[in-house]
């Protein structure tokens, strides 16, 4: 994969690093740039080599959202079919995050608002700093907080009331905040979040990747499952993941007292 026209796409080892790079506008998306997020989780699914993804923002913050005069200008002048169209784009990004089999981890600093805070929010891990500020604030500009799937994940990772005064008010959710109430695995300090988001994306690229990807997908698609459901497909799901070679090495390693070497096969 060699994606990256609006965003700097960097690979070491088996990890790639999504780096959101306007940092003199704290990284705001634009068209383009929704279109090739959209583009290249999808495409990771596909990807036999990347097996864990960073995100991050270039210049001290992470992501501003829509850009004002790019995006929200012409927006306001777009016909319901096209509006339609544009939501529907902006939504397939999370749908393709969630869909490829990759961890993802979020590195955020500074200013993650509105659809940064949704493209943190759609990670699997997210590190912050204590001064990382977190605004899903959709209704300071007129809209409802139901902005690519918001009011779907974000009660899952936070509960339902935290999620509904962050959606109805607008205002930031602080680092702490962010930590205490799950949003954030941990916080770190300023200029090390990148390096803990990577090191940790580095961790789970050296494990079972297969049973990676199959933990990502059982996360998800148990949301909408009866307990006695989620059991039996965890049942049929972990029966997979007996029958791969990463399972036989982890035995065999352990039965020699090694650590196990996983090919994701």
């Amino acid at each position: 994969m060699q994606p990256g026209k609006h965003f700097r796409w960097e690979v070491a080892g088996k990890v790639a690093t999504v780096t959101l790079d306007r940092p003199e506008k704290k990284n705001p998306l634009t068209f383009e740039s929704y279109a090739e997020l959209r583009d290249t989780f999808r495409a990771l699914a596909l990807d036999q080599d990347i097996k864990s993804v960073v995100i991050t923002g270039a210049g001290g913050n992470f992501c501003s959202g829509g850009d004002v005069f790019e995006i929200i200008g012409k927006l306001t002048r777009m016909k319901m079919p096209e509006l339609l169209a544009f939501t529907r784009m902006t939504g397939g990004v999370v749908k393709a995050m969630r869909l490829c089999p990759q961890p993802i981890v979020a590195a955020v600093e500074g200013v993650c608002a509105g659809a940064g805070a949704i493209l943190a929010m759609a990670a699997d891990l997210r590190y912050g700093t204590a001064e990382s500020r977190t605004a899903f604030l959709f209704t300071r500009v007129g809209l409802a907080g139901c902005d690519m799937g918001a009011c779907a994940i974000l009660p899952r990772i936070i509960g339902q009331g935290r999620a509904a005064e962050l959606l109805y008010t607008g205002r930031s959710m602080t680092g702490d905040e962010g930590e205490r109430w799950g949003f954030f695995n941990a916080l770190h300090p300023p200029g090390q979040v990148l390096a803990a988001a990577q090191s940790m994306a580095a961790q789970l690229a050296d494990g079972p990747s297969f049973a990676h990807g199959v933990t990502k997908t059982m996360l998800h698609r148990e949301w909408s499952m009866d307990i006695e459901t989620a059991i039996e497909a965890e049942a049929q799901a972990q029966a997979l993941c007996m029958a791969t070679e990463d399972f036989r090495r982890a035995f065999e390693a352990f039965a020699a007292r090694q650590r196990p070497q996983f090919k994701g096969d």
